[in-house]
């Protein structure tokens, strides 16, 4: 089954997101470890077959020298009219040659496969490290994410409690004003009938003379006349 078959399934499971997300990334992180798995085994086979190439270079290489060693001893042969080991040695470099074009076939072989290979090898490469950015990228932001809620929830645990707090002070104001109010009133009422009761002994004693008094109403009425 693909990656992607796997994130789908998973996906797809009847799990709430949360799970699905979990999920998700430990199939990833799975992949990613196989991935680089496969990845080493094509980097020893593309070894492998860079040492069959430099291999098949030096036969190539070899037999090419034998070649041109026994053109020159074929040349010298006809230079000093000898035929027979002329036709000899031409049939030994008809065979080298065969064996040469043999060479340059598994050589030629080699070289397209290693060149292959090495493409290969390079483009899941960058797509292994690609995906191990991208997933190091949502496991930092999950991380800074999980912070700021944490800083969040600490901020607004302690806003609610700044509220708690402001009311309770501000119930504590409001009874500290009631009750400084009504201390106030409870004075101003005793110093009130205190200054009732001394005009009352005043007038009883006939010292004053209360507002009811008729002669007080006369001189009132006198002095509105005036």
């Amino acid at each position: 089954m693909s990656v992607w078959s796997k994130l789908v399934t998973a996906l797809r499971g009847g799990v709430n997101e949360a799970i699905a997300d979990v999920q998700a990334l430990r199939i990833l992180d799975q992949e990613i470890r196989d991935a680089d798995e496969e990845l080493k085994s094509s980097k020893d086979s593309l070894a492998e077959l860079m040492a069959r190439k430099k291999v098949a270079e030096q036969k190539c290489t070899t037999v090419s020298n034998e070649i041109a060693e026994f053109e020159g001893y074929a040349i010298q042969a006809l230079e000093k009219s000898d035929d027979s080991l002329a036709l000899e040695l031409a049939k030994k470099i008809a065979n080298l040659q065969k064996q040469l074009n043999l060479e340059q076939s598994t050589y030629n072989h080699f070289t397209s496969n290693v060149d292959k290979l090495r493409d290969a090898i390079k483009q899941a490469d960058h797509n292994i490290q690609h995906l191990k950015q991208q997933v190091d990228t949502i496991g930092v932001t999950a991380n800074v994410q999980s912070v700021q809620e944490a800083v969040i929830q600490r901020q607004n645990d302690s806003n609610s409690k700044l509220s708690v707090a402001m009311e309770s002070l501000k119930r504590i104001k409001e009874k500290q004003e009631l009750k400084s109010a009504l201390f106030n009133a409870e004075q101003e009422l005793a110093e009130y009938l205190s200054e009732d009761t001394l005009n009352t002994r005043l007038e009883t004693a006939g010292i004053i003379m209360g507002d009811d008094n008729g002669e007080a109403v006369l001189a009132r009425l006198k002095k509105r006349q005036l």
